[in-house]
């Protein structure tokens, strides 16, 4: 029997993608220019299909990345001059303020506890420039309240505000309104090989990276904002890209457009709602955030203390993998993915497996 990846990125890989895999290496697509008309409209058909099923403005870009993990630095190498605000909740928001503070940035640290949230009413005084915010903390389950971020532009006008959605996109319906620019890996919520990074980015984040460089203030290098947008304009990209997964990126986003977005997202609800009422009835494991208005959708973590391995053990003897903690958490805690290819059938039988262990 095969198995069954419920872990948070790499994970399962979204059901169509094993046909067009083979549909990619049928038409030699890993194989052609990437300078190529051929290649160009692959491009564009990707950045449609996510235009359309994300409800993207217009004036909104995408371009693509190694990962979302290179975007921390094309960040800090093109929008920042000196000030930039962090909300810091676990392992990754985390990496993200030392990535900026290494660039030699003034960054600020506004921390909290693994499984809660900086309190979003006594926000710092400062003439921040940037602020980022993770919409899903990978490492700790804690979810971003959407409705947090009128706060922010409330409080800081004239920033820049970038959101981590590596572990919310598409199911996390945005405002883009009021985040300026949104960045994803593709191994999670797409349901991809590892490799890929799309960053979404609105009109006003060039004007900022344009009047930064013009300042000579940024750091012109070969993957610059800049340079991305300016490709991007010929749905191109300023090096050899990873080929294979935009176009099977396009291919598996016109699925979800198939199948409709409303029905992911509503099925993504569901299948949290039945983990996390099973967990509060559970008698050895608990959820690891404590306010259920915290509590992601998309990444579920379970405190399981000294019976990690056990269960763990359990559930991969049952073809059911999931993942364990992150960090300082990895021995004590479990992490299950629940991601859009993971059908209803297959969470309800992960859940009650875990309910009967």
């Amino acid at each position: 029997m095969r198995k069954l990846f419920f872990t948070p990125g790499p994970s399962e890989l979204y059901f169509t993608t094993e046909h067009h895999l083979k549909m990619a290496l049928q038409y030699g697509i890993p194989s052609i220019s990437h300078r190529s008309k051929q290649f160009q409209d692959i491009i564009k058909e990707t950045k449609d299909n996510l235009r359309e099923l994300l409800s993207l403005p217009s004036n909104y870009h995408i371009v693509f990345t190694t990962s979302a993990t290179e975007v921390w630095e094309r960040i800090g190498e093109n929008l920042i001059d000196k000030t930039s605000l962090h909300f810091v909740n676990g392992a990754f928001s985390e990496k993200f303020y030392k990535a900026t503070t290494k660039l030699g940035k003034q960054t600020t640290l506004f921390e909290s506890a693994w499984g809660t949230l900086p309190d979003i009413y006594n926000l710092p005084d400062g003439d921040f420039e940037h602020i980022a915010i993770t919409h899903n903390e990978t490492s700790t389950g804690v979810s971003f309240p959407l409705s947090h971020i009128k706060l922010l532009r409330q409080k800081y006008p004239d920033a820049l505000v970038t959101m981590d959605a590596v572990s919310s996109l598409p199911i996390v319906n945005i405002n883009y309104a009021e985040v300026d620019s949104v960045y994803v890996s593709v191994q999670k919520c797409f349901g991809l090989p590892a490799g890929l990074g799309v960053w979404l980015v609105n009109d006003r984040t060039i004007k900022r990276s344009e009047e930064l460089e013009k300042q000579g203030k940024t750091h012109k290098t070969y993957h610059s904002l800049s340079s991305l947008i300016e490709q991007g304009k010929n749905n191109q990209t300023p090096s050899t890209p990873n080929m294979l997964n935009i176009y099977l990126l396009g291919k598996v986003v016109e699925d979800m457009l198939n199948r409709g977005i409303q029905i992911i997202r509503n099925e993504a609800i569901y299948k949290s709602a039945i983990m996390y009422n099973m967990l509060a009835r559970h008698e050895k494991l608990t959820p690891f955030v404590y306010d259920p208005n915290l509590r992601s959708n998309t990444v579920i973590v379970v405190d399981s203390n000294e019976l990690t391995d056990e269960i763990m053990s359990y559930l991969a003897n049952k073809h059911m993998i999931v993942g364990s903690g992150y960090g300082k958490k990895k021995g004590t805690q479990i992490r299950i993915a629940n991601f859009p290819t993971h059908s209803k059938e297959q969470f309800e039988m992960l859940t009650d497996m875990i309910e009967q262990w």
